[in-house]
């Protein structure tokens, strides 16, 4: 791959950072960032957790999608099962086991990182790892996860991944998760899922800006 297209890790020194705001999952921070040559800005962003995403993804080609109430957005959009990385020491890989046991009602016996991308990096140091989960299996119905707030009534629904990703496409499907993991499937597919890595791969994730709570 040509050099000019690899991510270069490289952060500047911070001279002072402000906090600004300390929430409940992540918080603000304004940095006094040195650009070299006694040029100094400052930035303000979100220090994020990071994220895990999952797109399972059955035997038949069909992907499983949840309808969930996101309040910054006011809307119920539809999406991959995902959840933030906000529990100390746990590795991406159990904590998307974990998030699709919770939220699909579903185990994976094949995984794989799919897709890692910032949603927003000039804003938060948010860092997402999409996972592809394989070899489907039902979670019991007196063994799965009892949920809470938003997604107490979120529903769920089996999609072919082709109409899934024609709806992000149209307009129809907005969820950043659900438009660069669903579309990043369907080219994994498309070349016999000789892209896939590792589900421990490096990942370029922002060290010093993870949370726990």
């Amino acid at each position: 791959m040509p050099h000019e297209l690899v991510d270069v890790p490289g952060p500047r020194a911070v001279t002072a950072t402000h906090e600004r705001f300390r929430g409940k999952v992540w918080d603000v921070a304004s940095d006094e960032v040195d650009l070299g040559g006694g040029h100094v800005v400052t930035r303000d962003y979100l220090r994020h957790t990071g994220a895990v995403v999952i797109v399972a993804l059955d035997a038949d080609g069909r992907v499983y999608l949840v309808r969930q109430y996101r309040h910054p957005v006011g809307a119920e959009c539809w999406e991959p099962p995902a959840g933030l990385l906000d529990i100390a020491d746990e590795a991406p890989v159990t904590a998307a086991q974990r998030e699709l046991f919770e939220e699909a009602d579903l185990t994976a016996s094949t995984w794989h990182t799919l897709v890692d991308y910032f949603p927003s990096g000039g804003g938060t140091s948010e860092a997402v790892r999409v996972f592809l989960a394989r070899d489907l299996a039902e979670v019991p119905a007196d063994a799965r996860h009892t949920r809470e707030d938003e997604e107490a009534d979120m529903i769920g629904a089996w999609v072919d991944l082709d109409d899934a990703v024609t709806a992000v496409l149209a307009g129809h499907v907005h969820a950043s998760s659900a438009a660069v993991g669903l579309l990043a499937a369907a080219h994994a597919r498309d070349a016999g899922f000789s892209t896939l890595r590792p589900a421990d791969a490096p990942w370029q994730r922002p060290e010093e800006t993870r949370l726990t709570r």
